[in-house]
């Protein structure tokens, strides 16, 4: 397998890319739109982190029982992966406005809810987005060594039963985020195609900050005012966590690690023949485009291919964009892979991790016949 450290693309397909940007455009021009978030928008915003926030004082006032507080843990486990999906992502990608202190500001959602919102633009915004399911170059494809989520990963024995054992690993996601994630990326002398990366002492100090105001929400005042023994609030914490972290893990999981999209190897010297946008219908998907409340919830990250395709518009678009799409890839003959439900998307996302289970198959040179 190559392994470049830097990646182009080509231009197959590009007529692809001058059409749909022609034709979204056109959505937004004639109907006199802003790319960025509307009222709606702001008001799923406030109404996730009002959520969040008024389980998490409840919780603090100490007047439920302990099953009533477990439910309320989980419930924060909720709303912290939807301020996750509706409020920081948005922010990073600096869809929500055209004003950069704006994102700037909305962005802090990720790191209130413990995730570094700098290392995040780097390794999603990045090293994600530009380079999507190629090997060595989408940090998303080696978030775990237990999880093997390219056809080019290194196999071990152990991921035999990854597709047993995978989602409980998902649980875990915010766990790793919070505690261990953000600082080995920070720590980590290479990132993709980033060699030697130095971050600056401004990243470094909002890193320590950040982490200390969420590890004080978070750890420090629940202990100081719930009269809790010490494995009741463990018990609590990780129901917060592994319900924010399987939501978190499942979503994103479906957008690219299905039966219908690929992963595609660049040449030896780096190369990918089609053009970007085609490179992105080919390794991302959508699932359950009809339901309203799941798009609604996670931020309209089951219209994927919409938000990889135009990563600055706000998500609050992408139902209308995701017709435009579908329609312009028919017409050039390209792929819009999708599942028509959220269910049948969890099921190929199984399937593939069942296939990618699989020790490769090693292919043996052929024998040239010897002349006598």
């Amino acid at each position: 397998m190559t392994n470049p450290t830097r990646v182009t693309f080509g231009q197959r397909d590009a007529s692809f890319a001058e059409d749909l940007k022609r034709r979204v455009s056109e959505y937004f021009e004639t109907r006199k739109l802003s790319q960025r978030a509307n009222g709606a928008m702001y008001v799923k915003a406030l109404a996730i982190l009002g959520f969040t926030f008024s389980v998490y004082g409840l919780l603090l006032t100490g007047w439920f029982g302990p099953w009533a507080m477990l439910g309320m843990a989980v419930l924060m486990g909720v709303g912290i992966a939807g301020i996750g999906f509706c409020v920081g992502h948005d922010g990073v990608h600096g869809s929500y406005s055209d004003n950069a202190r704006v994102n700037s500001v909305v962005g802090l959602a990720f790191d209130l809810i413990g995730a570094n919102s700098y290392m995040w633009r780097i390794t999603h915004n990045v090293l994600h987005h530009t380079y999507t399911n190629i090997q060595n170059m989408d940090e998303d494809l080696t978030v775990s060594p237990q999880l093997r989520l390219s056809p080019h990963s290194e196999w071990k024995p152990y991921h035999r039963a990854q597709h047993l054992y995978a989602f409980l690993a998902y649980s875990l996601t915010t766990v790793f985020w919070v505690f261990a994630k953000d600082y080995k990326y920070f720590f980590q002398k290479d990132l993709g195609p980033y060699k030697d990366k130095k971050h600056a002492p401004a990243e470094w100090a909002r890193l320590i900050v950040m982490k200390a105001v969420y590890y004080g929400w978070t750890l420090v005042i629940p202990w100081m005012v719930l009269n809790v023994t010490w494995w009741q609030f463990v018990v609590g914490l990780l129901a917060m966590h592994m319900t924010a972290g399987f939501i978190l893990g499942i979503v994103f999981q479906l957008a690219h690690v299905v039966e219908t999209t690929e992963f595609p190897l660049p040449d030896a010297t780096g190369n990918v023949e089609d053009a970007w946008m085609v490179h992105q219908l080919r390794t991302t998907a959508n699932f359950a485009r009809k339901n309203r409340l799941l798009s609604w919830y996670v931020g309209g990250l089951n219209y994927q291919i919409e938000h990889h395709l135009f990563p600055k518009v706000c998500s609050i678009h992408y139902p209308a964009l995701s017709e435009i799409v579908q329609a312009t890839a028919k017409e050039h003959g390209l792929p819009y892979p999708e599942s028509e439900t959220f269910l049948g998307a969890v099921g190929s996302h199984y399937r593939m991790l069942k296939q990618l289970s699989r020790a490769p198959v090693a292919v043996s040179e052929p024998k040239l016949a010897v002349a006598a």
